[in-house]
């Protein structure tokens, strides 16, 4: 009887969810952190941070089982970060020169955040007893410069584009963007035509292409609108909805209009290493320099937070003279004809 009742039924034999991952391995903890991030709706680019903060500690560990942290171990793992981790490893885009040992204090105090955050979320989850990393202390790091460009140097990148040719007019535009909103080259990158009303000269960032997942308004001058609305006749025929794209009609890479910007640099003979984010350092200074308000740069550059912003200000030495010459104290209790009295020697 019991065999007629299982005939011409599919026989169960392997169990489906596998008894290899145990409740404390990396592989599992992982997962369960990404999907409720992506619960959350955060960028796909946050998502893989966890993962690749995951990858380096299994890779230190040279296990799976989360068992073998403890708080030594964990600072363990900082010090080879910093010390003993190759840079670039496994990257085919790298040359082998770029592949040094150790990695930088923010990017060893980046996952090393990244994996407290984690583990915070998956001790209020109980899948874990404690969290080990939430009392190793970050790196001391020094306080990093951020170069700018020039005026002298934005005007010979943007005069080395021969504006003839698509490709080259396509990162003329882009770079003019870049400039006007000080948009990330993501957000540029991403956006689509129906994002840009040119009538009212305004760009909508929708909330999926910012980093912070919040979406901003940005105005255009009339420069930047006359070269979208150019641009987009370039691009009507190959019927798409994103505005840069390739010489094929796909979205253009980030990558891709990286390495053409360096070799815009070196063709305008500038030194610097040149790479999208420097427009939005540079253009941010220049907005400070110009008498622009600090509270208004931050919502322009969508942080959160006022103290990113802040970081412009000591770029901005003109614009701090400026306003200590126009707001000084002393300003109130002298004036042309109360000049401090000149004393013969």
């Amino acid at each position: 009887m019991h065999s007629e009742n299982r005939r011409g039924k599919r026989v169960k034999n392997i169990r489906t969810v596998s008894g290899k991952k145990k409740p404390y391995s990396l592989e599992l903890l992982v997962e369960k952190v990404k999907s409720a991030k992506k619960a959350k709706g955060l960028s796909d680019g946050t998502i893989w941070l966890y993962q690749h903060a995951f990858n380096l500690l299994g890779e230190f560990l040279q296990s799976d089982d989360v068992r073998k942290l403890n708080i030594d171990v964990c600072r363990d793992f900082a010090t080879w970060l910093l010390n003993d981790r190759i840079k670039f490893d496994g990257h085919k885009y790298k040359k082998e020169a770029d592949k040094t040992r150790g990695l930088s204090p923010r990017t060893a105090n980046d996952v090393i955040k990244t994996l407290r955050t984690a583990f915070r979320f998956l001790l209020t989850e109980e899948l874990i007893e404690s969290n080990p990393f939430e009392s190793v202390e970050n790196i001391k790091q020094h306080e990093k410069v951020i170069e700018v460009l020039t005026v002298d140097e934005l005007k010979a990148l943007l005069n080395t584009p021969d504006q003839r040719n698509y490709a080259d007019f396509r990162d003329y535009v882009i770079m003019n963007v870049l400039i006007d909103t000080m948009a990330r080259i993501n957000e540029v990158l991403s956006l689509k035509i129906s994002d840009v009303d040119l009538t009212n000269r305004t760009i909508t960032l929708r909330p999926e292409m910012v980093k912070t997942r919040k979406g901003r308004f940005l105005n255009i001058s009339k420069l930047t609108a006359r070269l979208l609305r150019e641009l987009l006749t370039e691009v009507a025929e190959f019927e798409s909805e994103y505005i840069f794209l390739a010489n094929y009609g796909e979205p253009l890479a980030p990558n891709h209009f990286r390495h053409r910007l360096a070799k815009y640099a070196k063709v305008a003979g500038i030194k610097k290493k040149v790479h999208p984010h420097l427009f939005r350092h540079t253009a941010a200074t220049l907005f400070l320099e110009n008498g622009g308000d600090i509270r208004s740069l931050q919502i322009i550059l969508g942080h959160s937070d006022l103290r990113m912003t802040m970081k412009y200000t000591h770029l901005s030495r003109k614009a701090i003279t400026t306003q200590h010459e126009q707001f000084s104290a002393l300003n109130l209790i002298t004036d042309k004809l109360n000049k401090l009295r000149k004393i013969k020697r």
